[in-house]
């Protein structure tokens, strides 16, 4: 993936350029939320405005099923734009993505211009990824650059399917998520750490299998991690729990072992009677947790266990938090390991989704060396899995 071609190589001057973007922000009564995938797509727009290039943004928002529907709409998306680049973001209203209104506004689009489409997903072919759509979005431009690091694990029309009809490349944003995650994967500074946290080992399989070739050490926490427990032979009370992963655990502890890879798990835990963020809680040793109560958090001398692992490596990836870290009381085991990479001088990197919440939560945000702004494509990045929105680029 590292040999694709990116905005840099396609000569924009006086050309229309398809950019398709992750604008899915998070938006209540009609207002965004939170911008940070708006922000990162700005250098690859600045960069083509810049060259002389006119700009035609595509994005999805949401899940409307292929219909119009205006809760759904990215006109205050246009407007963030236009804030951010200090330049009149046109918004072409069109229930159709590409109807006559929407050909109009591309027709009269001069170089250093903008518009930005209706939502994608307002047409049920984009997720089919139906060739009929993507020639459809692909009439709307000279050039094609993937921008949408979030949506490239998917073959959908904008994303894919409009890569086969113009000569394309990436935007900064995916090239930017290629070297650090391309580039740990493939040459990691040693020792290369890798954490994993969140509720289930089946959404971290296919990532573990991986890493486990690659990793120097292997750092297990969150709910996946009374799993592992369990097939250690210890009872694990009423935590979260997948009786089907049991065997798998052990074979994965297993292959750890053979392959030299340091697996930690917890030496203690935070439990409570119930899931409740007033509820009472204790530490006891994760081979001892008493069986009417479950694990919420890592204990005190994981926490150190942990942070002396991370301050001693040189590459590190973290995915999945260690405990409920939207409860205070269970949020110290995530928060001490974000600590400890924010202090840490290895290439740190944060895949995604509720990791990325968390630093962003605890204020540790712009001392990690690259946070991914795609959840489940940084999952299926770190599996080793080719990601079709990035595959269908042109090579160099």
């Amino acid at each position: 993936m590292l040999n694709k071609k990116t905005v840099e190589n396609l000569n924009v001057k006086d050309k229309k350029v398809l950019v398709r973007c992750d604008f899915n922000v998070p938006m209540k009564d009609g207002k965004i939320t939170d911008d940070i995938r708006i922000r990162s797509a700005m250098p690859t727009v600045e960069y083509i405005l810049k060259q002389g290039g006119a700009v035609v943004l595509m994005s999805h928002l949401g899940r409307p099923k292929g219909e119009p529907k205006p809760e759904y709409s990215l006109e205050p998306v246009a407007n963030r734009i236009s804030e951010l680049i200090n330049k009149e973001v046109k918004f072409a209203d069109d229930n159709l993505v590409v109807g006559d209104n929407t050909k109009k506004m591309i027709e009269e689009l001069n170089s250093g211009e903008v518009i930005l489409l209706q939502n994608v997903r307002y047409r049920k072919e984009e997720k089919q990824n139906e060739e009929s759509f993507s020639k459809e979005l692909a009439s709307l431009a000279d050039l094609y650059v993937n921008d949408a690091f979030g949506t490239a694990h998917r073959a959908h029309s904008s994303t894919a399917g409009v890569a086969a009809f113009l000569p394309s490349a990436m935007g900064y944003l995916i090239e930017k998520e290629i070297k650090f995650i391309g580039g740990a994967l493939e040459n990691p500074k040693r020792p290369f750490a890798v954490i994993l946290g969140g509720a289930k080992v089946s959404d971290k399989i296919g990532v573990i299998e991986n890493l486990i070739d690659k990793a120097d050490t292997l750092i297990i926490g969150g709910g996946m991690a009374y799993t592992f427990f369990k097939a250690k032979g210890y009872e694990v009370g009423t935590s979260l729990l997948e009786e089907d992963k049991v065997t798998l655990a052990k074979n994965l502890i297993e292959k750890a072992r053979e392959k030299n890879v340091d697996l930690l798990l917890p030496v203690d835990t935070v439990v409570a009677k119930e899931f409740d963020a007033n509820a009472d809680y204790k530490t006891v040793d994760s081979s001892n947790i008493p069986e009417e109560m479950m694990g919420l958090d890592i204990g005190e001398k994981t926490r150190e266990l942990f942070a002396k692992k991370i301050k001693e490596a040189k590459t590190v990836i973290w995915n999945g938090p260690m405990g409920v870290f939207e409860m205070p009381a269970f949020a110290n085991g995530t928060k001490e390991v974000a600590n400890a990479l924010s202090e840490s001088d290895a290439t740190t990197i944060i895949g995604g989704g509720d990791s990325a919440a968390a630093v962003e939560k605890f204020g540790y945000a712009n001392m990690m060396s690259h946070i991914s702004t795609g959840g489940g494509a940084s999952l299926e990045f770190l599996e080793g899995k080719m990601l079709p929105g990035i595959d269908a680029l042109e090579n160099k």
